[in-house]
């Protein structure tokens, strides 16, 4: 329950946590396999089912958060999966980036969780491609599948 004048339910931080280590254990095994499958096969029946489970609460925040997060995982993925400065800055170009700010993007030296966060993977990989492969968002109606 939330402290405002009129209580709403939200999830408990344990709750949270324990869907993040879920969701941090299918992850980590999608490494080295194919974005959309993973996504298919592991990642939505879980999303899937804690979105219904907590369907109820009426706190936005949290599911934003969540699907903030899960992106940005996905983007890490993806900036691993790259590995090399050569095929980051190809990819980053071909999926819109300006070939200069691919180029620098690409040899900038950070990690693979800074790189997700960056505006350069936000550009390139937006919320529209991963809805394009079929991820499951917790801030849209979920229908029980």
């Amino acid at each position: 329950m939330t402290m405002d004048k009129e209580p709403r339910l939200r999830a408990s931080s344990q709750a949270i946590l324990k869907l993040k280590d879920t969701l941090r254990a299918i992850l980590r095994r999608g490494r080295g396999r194919n974005i959309g499958r993973l996504i298919e096969e592991e990642l939505n029946p879980v999303i899937r089912g804690w979105g219904n489970y907590f369907s109820l609460t009426r706190v936005k925040k949290i599911p934003e958060e969540l699907d903030f997060w899960i992106r940005r995982k996905m983007r890490c993925i993806l900036w691993r999966q790259m590995k090399r400065t050569g095929t980051r800055g190809k990819r980053l170009e071909k999926c819109g980036l300006k070939e200069a700010r691919a180029w620098v993007s690409a040899t900038n030296g950070r990690g693979p969780w800074w790189n997700a966060g960056a505006s350069h993977m936000n550009e390139a990989y937006p919320v529209a491609y991963f809805n394009k492969l079929g991820l499951v968002s917790l801030t849209r109606k979920l229908a029980i599948s």
